[in-house]
């Protein structure tokens, strides 16, 4: 296995729901390699606070930073347009500032958001971003940060995360399927569902491959909300009816793109692997929140 796993590991923003996965992966690799692993979640270190940033990261001296800490609201950044830029830009500039001084290798989320949906074809890593919202320019500001600070880095771009340890999608359909309540959904955004589980060990995976760069990551497929929804509600056995919706009709805050489905060459041709359809992760995902559920 690669050395990185016998060096030190920060994660950043060890409180989120893909951290969860990402570290209970990292522990089987960073045990069995004999290395070091950090977990800090807010408390441990604000990634907002530079000085912090800087003096925390110098004395842990890691081999790689994987920064998780984000705001991920996508309504709530459009009422808070400050804190989403100090915690997704500001934020991610101090962390690859720090790691750019003391030689480590950043590995850095991004969204499927910074694009605004008017492609017909799946967004490709050269593409153009043009973010429709607040949530999509904090991100975009905070992956050139990154990338323009000179430090190794990775940036995985991702999209519509599910998992066992947040609040997610499946979770709220689910929620609202259980209680017999009759559900509409939007139909007019188009994307790929990505498990948690599968994004923490493609993670892996492309460290593993010294990737550098941007690389798009999700589960293979696509689907609207509706669709997605729709095969929740199948999946679980539920008998509830599940109408469209159009995104002009909820009336969110934030605009969403149409269309942004991501093109999977990019972790393809790094890896040698490709990544299982959402709905056999979907599958999973269910079964072992059913599991859960019992065993509670």
């Amino acid at each position: 296995m690669s050395h990185w796993a016998q060096g030190k590991i920060v994660v950043l923003g060890a409180g989120g729901m893909l951290a969860h996965d990402l570290i209970t992966q990292l522990r089987q690799q960073v045990d069995r390699e004999k290395g070091a692993l950090l977990t800090w979640g807010r408390t441990e270190l604000d990634i907002t606070n530079q000085e912090s940033v800087r003096k925390r990261l110098r004395d842990a001296a890691p081999t790689i930073v994987i920064n998780c800490a984000a705001y991920t609201d996508v309504d709530g950044c459009e009422s808070n347009q400050d804190q989403a830029m100090a915690v997704n830009a500001e934020g991610p500039a101090f962390v690859a500032e720090t790691c750019q001084s003391i030689g480590t290798t950043l590995v850095h989320f991004s969204t499927d958001f910074v694009f605004d949906g008017t492609s017909g074809q799946p967004y490709r890593t050269s593409d153009a971003s043009n973010p429709l919202s607040a949530y999509g320019k904090s991100k975009f500001a905070g992956v050139r940060a990154v990338l323009a600070s000179g430090c190794r880095s990775l940036v995985i771009r991702t999209s519509w995360l599910f998992g066992p340890h947040g609040r997610n999608f499946v979770d709220a359909i689910l929620s609202k399927a259980s209680r017999g309540e009759a559900l509409r959904v939007v139909h007019d955004q188009v994307g790929r569902p990505t498990y948690t589980v599968d994004l923490s060990a493609a993670t892996l995976r492309l460290i593993n491959a010294h990737a550098e760069g941007t690389v798009h990551f999700a589960n293979s497929g696509f689907c609207s909300w509706h669709e997605f929804a729709v095969e929740i509600v199948r999946s679980a056995r539920l008998d509830v009816p599940v109408g469209t919706l159009s995104s002009h009709e909820l009336g969110r805050p934030a605009k969403r793109p149409a269309y942004s489905v991501l093109d999977l060459s990019s972790y393809e041709e790094k890896t040698g692997e490709s990544p299982r359809h959402w709905k056999e992760a979907l599958a999973e995902y269910l079964e072992r929140r059913k599991s859960g559920e019992k065993a509670g």
